[in-house]
């Protein structure tokens, strides 16, 4: 049995990560969704609630996918789930040049495991959740990058952390 892990920290979870598990479970026969928290983040959501969104927003997916979280090195969650292959999502080309160091030092780790790259749907390439944060911290509307029940809990976490303009 091939699996995969796609890793990250989906605070929130986007319409280019969703791609990204789409394609991405159609190369492994289990695709282990592993939310995690990057301390070099500043999450908007606990990691229950980062689990619960993934979980209803993967639901209808084809595949066959699992949503857990984790709290170690990448190499040693791929390790732990059984998994020969890493789904990394690519929009640009500033973020090749952090995911191929990544893939390097994952491979000094762990040269068992390989990192497959895939890249974003063009119409979905410029999606990140640091600006999904900030369009709604500052009023924007999200509707075009996240779906429906995942903008209704950015909007309610933002009205309960007060927008950035209204200071």
């Amino acid at each position: 049995m091939r699996i995969g892990v796609y890793p990250g920290t989906f605070d929130p979870i986007t319409l280019g990560h969703l791609s990204i598990i789409r394609r991405g479970a159609k190369l492994v026969d289990r695709l282990v969704i592993g939310v995690t928290t990057n301390p070099s983040k500043s999450p908007m959501f606990t990691v229950e609630e980062r689990l619960a969104a993934v979980r209803r927003e993967v639901a209808g997916l084809p595949g066959n996918i699992d949503v857990v979280s984790f709290n170690s090195l990448l190499m040693d969650f791929a390790d732990r789930e059984g998994a020969s292959i890493i789904v990394r999502g690519l929009r640009a080309v500033a973020d090749f040049e952090y995911e191929y160091q990544m893939a390097g030092m994952n491979q000094q780790l762990n040269d068992r495991v390989e990192t497959v790259f895939l890249m974003a749907d063009a119409a979905l390439q410029p999606i990140a959740s640091k600006l999904v944060k900030e369009i709604a911290l500052f009023g924007g509307a999200i509707d075009r990058f996240v779906t429906p029940a995942v903008r209704d809990e950015v909007l309610a976490r933002v009205a309960t952390l007060g927008r950035k303009g209204d200071k």
